[in-house]
């Protein structure tokens, strides 16, 4: 426009609110449908967090297609054909409604459901979920046509979506669940979907309006030629992109997997990374960057200290607040330098396709590629190291510049190499490598302005760590499969008589599944099923009724519970990691299941539905062990799901719950089944009261048609079965409506 018309361009306030308002509204919309419809999955896949990476991996694959769609209708369509073609699609995206899931959907029970997983998002919610995705970049494209005394530069509007994925993304756990059952929160969100498809059209016709009013008034229509970004540039942008989608899931897996497995804990740093984003665009942004430049070496120091090379120094919830301080310091100087170089609008849409596609990128490093090549959450730390490299260099730096910086570092790693090699026993130096290691922490406060020295000296430090905790480590076995990190420790107890025994533990991540002494006591069960405890006296109370029980269990674990079986009874697991069925019968680890009950049957898959398969009646016990970790398939708790289990047992059958829980109190949700549904119920909060090799505190709550069939339990003696207390605040767990911010402890 001329210098004439720009003076008298719009600087409508109701015009922002639209357009802002659009874009908030279809955030919101986007950071609700994606746990929501994780919810719907639940029941299919259980509670791993690989479900949610899955899911974020196809979110942003999604979001690449969006901007992509975004990208060629902006740069190759007339605005007219801009608004035609977009009408159609918010039309046709109406076959999808109400998002829901098909109505058959096994998953596959000997592979990896990842694609499987992938395609059924795909089917059911691929095409609202692509018309949402369009929104941000096309309506800041279309922004920049309407004439507003902003429109110059619309990436502020940017925050607007930003701010609605994070109140979206903080209210679901918090507002939306505990308030809504799953069919309110699917019809609202078709409501919500209705209003944004016309907010959409309001926004269409404001465009297409002005664009008509400019070409009556015979204004310039063409904008002016603006250079093309460089391919150093883009390079730069898709780095600078990539880098923070990959640490925001390795991050996740990392803290879920190493320092506190509990719920919803993945929120807290979706909503770090999103906050980056409203702060990078925000009009302080010049001087974050600067802050965040200057304080992410001071951090550094603290964090690799404590977190990587004595993390056991601290409690884990500082480690964690250690960890992500780190992260969003990482996720803050990446964005800032992205949005520092963010391009003419002319060029908008290609900024938000290279940047989606990096975020895709990112996401399918994490899902398909790290699992298959690391045994652990090793993406983390690299992407740590690779955050710091893309700090921005002093001015004036060449390339020459950089490789003196990394010469240094490079020597550190030549001398680390040849001591390795020549030391006979690293463990007889491992004072002396700590205490060096945390010098060279201090060292590259020295190279702060240096993004290579800095980055290479961070990693010698980090995987120095990683590589001796490997070297004096006492795992035998690790496996990375789609449900997590699996690994068999052989450690050393001591026994009843004072003398050095061995053991193999089972954890998944940081919780331990099982554990097996050697030897003699090789058929004891352990841990949370060991004989003093309560399923040890379950089993004793009714060791005259038992001789031809049919058994099942939910939840294989190590197989401990395998050696309370007698000869004529029929033992049947259910388990839905294949490759801890895998270990828990590899002799060379466990050996419950080989001596006990060799000839018991293995059903892989989702227990609910596998139980769903077996006949009524057919158990006279059955065990639900799929709660010891914080990954809590709250599927397996609802009403629905207790009434299932019921039906599968006999006339005087028992149905025992292992509720073991770091951060949930599972007993509330049980106890009120039990008085819901008029079920006999007890619950035991075992604590051992004499000091036992591998005998721990457990928590067990069992239900019966009757109190008769567990009166023997009740009226024994031994002190500790107890009945439920009420809890009247509760709201009743359903198929539903579930809520696990209710249970927290």
């Amino acid at each position: 426009m001329s210098e004439q018309s720009s003076s008298q361009s719009n600087r409508s306030l109701p015009l922002i609110l639209l357009f802002s308002g659009t874009l908030f509204l279809s955030a919101s919309l986007m950071f609700v449908l994606q746990p929501l419809f994780g919810k719907l999955m639940l029941p299919l896949l259980g509670g791993s967090p690989a479900v949610w990476n899955t899911c974020m991996v196809f979110y942003q694959m999604l979001l690449f297609v969006g901007y992509l769609y975004a990208h060629f209708l902006s740069t190759r369509l007339s605005q007219l054909r801009q608004v035609q073609v977009h009408g159609a699609l918010m039309l046709i995206s109406l076959v999808a409604l109400p998002v829901a899931l098909p109505e058959v959907m096994i998953p596959p029970t000997e592979s990896n459901p990842t694609l499987w997983l992938v395609g059924v998002l795909f089917v059911s919610i691929g095409l609202p979920f692509l018309l949402i995705s369009t929104t941000s970049p096309l309506m800041q494209k279309w922004f920049s046509h309407v004439g507003h005394h902003t429109s110059h530069d619309p990436y502020y509007l940017y925050a607007a979506s930003n701010i609605g994925s994070l109140l979206a993304l903080l209210s679901y756990p918090f507002i939306i669940e505990p308030n809504f059952g799953l069919a309110q929160q699917q019809a609202s969100w078709t409501d919500g979907y209705i209003v944004l498809l016309v907010c959409l059209a309001a926004c269409a016709e404001y465009f297409y309006r002005n664009y008509q009013k400019n070409v009556i008034n015979d204004e310039v229509i063409d904008e002016v030629p603006v250079a093309a970004p460089s391919l150093y540039t883009k390079a730069h942008w898709l780095a600078l992109a990539f880098v923070p989608s990959s640490l925001l899931l390795g991050l996740t897996n990392f803290v879920s997997t190493d320092i506190a497995a509990a719920p919803l804990l993945w929120i807290i740093p979706l909503t770090l990374y999103l906050f980056s984003f409203v702060l990078v665009f925000s009009r302080w942004a010049e001087v974050i960057h600067r802050v965040a430049l200057w304080v992410q070496p001071v951090v550094l120091l603290p964090f690799i200290a404590f977190s990587f090379i004595n993390p056991a120094l601290l409690p884990y919830w500082f480690d964690l607040i250690l960890h992500l301080t780190s992260f969003f310091l990482a996720v803050m100087v990446c964005h800032g330098e992205l949005a520092k170089h963010r391009p003419h609008t002319q060029y908008l849409t290609l900024f938000y396709l290279i940047m989606s596609f990096a975020g895709m990128l990112g996401g399918m490093f994490n899902s398909f590629v790290a699992p298959f090549i690391f045994n652990a959450i090793y993406e983390y730390p690299l992407m740590i190291i690779a955050a710091l490299l893309l700090r921005p260099s002093p001015k004036g730096e060449t390339w020459m510049d950089k490789a003196e910086h990394a010469a240094f570092p490079l020597l550190l790693i030549a001398f680390a190499v040849m001591a390795y090699f020549a030391s006979v026993d690293l463990g007889e130096y491992m004072d002396h490598i700590g205490t060096a290691l945390i010098l060279f922490v201090g060292l590259s406060y020295a190279y702060r302005k240096q993004a290579v020295s800095l980055a290479l000296l961070t990693g010698i430090v980090i995987f120095s760590i990683v590589g001796l905790r490997s070297y004096m480590s006492n795992t035998v076995y690790k496996e990375r499969t789609f449900f997590g990190v699996l690994s068999v420790r052989d450690s050393v107890l001591m026994d009843e008589q004072g003398k050095p025994e061995r053991y193999k533990e089972l954890f998944h991540g940081t919780t331990k599944h099982g554990a097996q002494r050697a030897g003699a006591h090789s058929k004891d069960p352990l841990t949370y099923y060991s004989r003093p405890g309560p399923m040890g006296q379950l089993f004793k109370t009714f060791d005259n009724k038992n001789e031809d029980w049919a058994i099942g269990v939910v939840g294989l674990g190590a197989g401990a519970l395998a050696c309370y079986a007698k000869p004529a009874q029929a033992w049947s697991f259910y388990e839905i990691d294949p490759v801890v069925v895998e270990v828990a019968k590899d002799t060379q680890y466990f050996s419950y299941l080989s001596r006990c009950t060799p000839k018991a049957a293995m059903i892989i898959g989702d227990a609910r539905l596998s139980l769903e398969a077996e006949a009524d009646g057919k158990f006279d016990l059955l065990v639900i062990d799929a709660f010891s970790s914080d990954s809590v398939p709250t599927h397996l708790l609802t009403q629905e799901a207790l009434a299932l289990y019921m039906s599968k047992l006999s006339a005087e059958g028992i149905l025992a719950f292992h509720i073991t829980n770091r951060h949930l109190a599972l007993k509330k949700v049980l106890a009120d089944h039990a008085r819901q549904l008029k079920y006999a119920a007890l619950i035991q909060e075992f604590k051992p009261k004499n000091p036992a090799p591998l005998v721990v505190a457990t928590d067990w709550f069992v239900f019966a048609n009757s109190e008769k069939t567990l009166a023997p339990l009740y009226q024994k003696g031994l002190g500790r079965w107890q009945k439920p207390a009420l809890y009247f605040d509760m709201q009743h767990w359903t198929d539903d409506f579930t809520n696990v911010v209710g249970i927290w402890k």
